[in-house]
């Protein structure tokens, strides 16, 4: 059987990230590293109480760690929302292989952790609405996106995402986590009669925006988003996956689609609920197996979500 795809090939615990900012950034050479976070590419650490340090877990991830660290300087002052800002950038060194940054510690905790019931949702559906609405402009695609990858993942396309999503789902059925009523499966299968491909005139996206990278403060409101390795030029409904896994139908969802400004319906929104149960297998696969129970019901609420 193959390993899952966020065994790490790369492992960094506190005492090699010590070593690697001291190494480099020798203001910081003492200061206390904290674990804070953990994703398929990347491992977080806390420095000082102030920055955050990511360090890729996987070869893959290393070309998205150059485009953050190339453009959300630029970026980053654009956007309604704060964005990590990579201002210490690490080099190769101390035996690890790849790029690394620090970035300005962010307020707030990932909406996967917040335990929001979906009617306290609606300040983050709005906040985010109105923070694609920015990002998916024209101007910003025209700006930012010569040299991006367009839809590299292809993450707009069912008939890829869909066999995907059933594999996860399959898996989480075999261990007794999920029991489809049969609305995921309509849904997928909806998704696969698509036979034109989104139209042209992609736009900028974040590209692998869900739970785990909106931060949420203490009532419920967005203040950040996190995690931009897989920025790209893609269809906007790359993004909006987003409105359907993480917000329910009515208040929140509404809000979202109210601030976003834009008619999403039809094949886009095909396209975005079909994305949406692909991460949200993901994420529940990952957490049910990395033992998070937080993770794995936000998660499992996003597959049902996405379905309604």
């Amino acid at each position: 059987m193959p390993q899952p795809e966020w065994v790490a090939e790369e492992s960094v615990d506190a005492s090699r990230a010590a070593d690697l900012i001291a190494a480099q950034f020798p203001e910081l050479r003492g200061a206390a590293v904290q674990p804070f976070a953990e994703g398929f590419d990347n491992t977080v650490f806390v420095v000082a109480g102030k920055w955050a340090f990511r360090f890729p877990r996987r070869q893959v991830a290393i070309p998205g760690v150059e485009r953050e660290i190339a453009m959300l300087p630029l970026l980053a002052p654009l956007l309604p929302l704060p964005v990590p800002v990579p201002e210490l950038v690490g080099t190769p060194a101390v035996g690890y292989p790849w790029p690394f940054f620090g970035a300005r510690l962010l307020p707030g905790r990932e909406l996967a952790d917040a335990d929001l019931p979906d009617v306290d949702r609606t300040p983050a559906a709005a906040a985010a609405g109105r923070f694609l609405r920015v990002l998916h402009a024209p101007a910003l695609a025209a700006r930012f996106g010569s040299g991006l990858p367009v839809d590299p993942m292809r993450r707009a396309s069912p008939t890829v995402r869909a066999p995907v999503a059933r594999e996860r789902l399959d898996r989480l059925t075999a261990r007794g986590t999920w029991a489809d009523d049969g609305s995921v499966e309509d849904l997928l299968s909806q998704g696969e009669r698509l036979t034109q491909g989104p139209p042209a005139s992609p736009v900028l996206v974040h590209g692998d925006l869900h739970v785990r990278h909106v931060l949420v403060d203490g009532d419920g409101d967005a203040v950040g988003v996190i995690d931009w390795g897989d920025i790209a030029l893609a269809d906007p409904c790359v993004d909006l996956a987003l409105a359907f896994s993480a917000f329910a139908p009515g208040g929140a969802r509404e809000a979202f689609m109210q601030s976003y400004g834009h008619g999403v319906g039809g094949d886009q929104e095909l396209r975005a609920r079909v994305l949406a149960v692909s991460l949200a297998a993901a994420l529940a696969d990952y957490a049910d197996t990395d033992g998070r129970p937080a993770l794995l019901a936000e998660s499992l609420a996003g597959l049902r979500r996405a379905s309604t």
